[in-house]
């Protein structure tokens, strides 16, 4: 998988995409990201890529110029036919050009599936009070929020896309399964985790875990999984894919819960 990201601070990306699993996933081959300066494509004396509103107000606002040659020049083979070239927009289905707002879609796993389906995706980093509405309109095929908060650029929400997406690429976990745990993946909040050692202050790891009786530690897992969802995210449960096993030990949290 590919990713292309447009941006006003490209030293932010290397230091994160350079350590760990991400690091040893992309010298691997199993994905790659090439990050792109916006500033490089400005044509002015001074490289000038925001300017101040029309009609007034706060903050500066990045340039649309700027920023569609820079995705124009980068993602020229991904272009679609000459007709929505010359209508300056693109072919979601060729490449996906994300433009990372807080007005977006709010990112999830379910997006991330969706997501990592393509072999190329284009991320838009905002800057400054936000782009110019054009960018919206005739650049971007997508907009993606990561959370109901404002950030100072979309640096880090292109992060987060990339390092959400890359978990999902094979290969890229040790375990290949691991994604599917994770809290999410299966539609509920994952189960509690241990290690060494089986004692700390007196807190003992459950010795279920402990009994090497994978069957039963599987459905403590799963009991687990719903007691935590139930208890901390219980709107997960109305979409979650639960079996009629799931439904009773749900029942028999709630009935513990009124006699408590």
């Amino acid at each position: 998988m590919e990713f292309d990201v447009f941006t006003l601070l490209p030293e932010v990306f290397p230091p994160y995409l350079d350590s760990s699993i991400l690091k040893r996933a992309r010298q691997r081959g199993l994905f790659e990201v090439r990050v792109h300066n916006i500033r490089d494509y400005a044509t002015d004396r001074h490289h000038v890529t925001d300017d101040e509103p029309y009609g007034g107000g706060g903050g500066m606002v990045m340039k649309v110029e700027p920023v569609f040659a820079a995705v124009e020049n980068v993602m020229r083979s991904s272009l679609s036919g000459d007709d929505d070239r010359q209508q300056g927009t693109y072919s979601q289905a060729a490449c996906p050009v994300i433009l990372l707002t807080p007005q977006g879609r709010v990112f999830n796993h379910k997006v991330a599936e969706e997501l990592v389906s393509h072999p190329r995706l284009a991320l838009i980093c905002g800057r400054y009070e936000g782009v110019d509405e054009r960018i919206r309109q005739h650049l971007a095929t997508d907009e993606i929020s990561v959370g109901d908060y404002v950030l100072t650029g979309g640096e880090l929400p292109a992060l987060i896309l990339i390092d959400a997406l890359a978990r999902l690429i094979p290969g890229v976990l040790g375990d290949p399964d691991g994604a599917l745990d994770d809290s999410h993946a299966a539609g509920l909040l994952e189960y509690p985790h241990y290690t060494r050692p089986p004692e700390f202050r007196n807190w003992r790891v459950p010795e279920i875990l402990l009994s090497g009786d994978h069957s039963r530690i599987e459905k403590w897992r799963r009991e687990q999984s719903l007691r935590r969802t139930l208890k901390r995210r219980s709107d997960l449960l109305a979409s979650a894919p639960l079996s009629e096993t799931d439904q009773k030990i749900l029942k028999k949290i709630q009935e513990e819960g009124e006699t408590s």
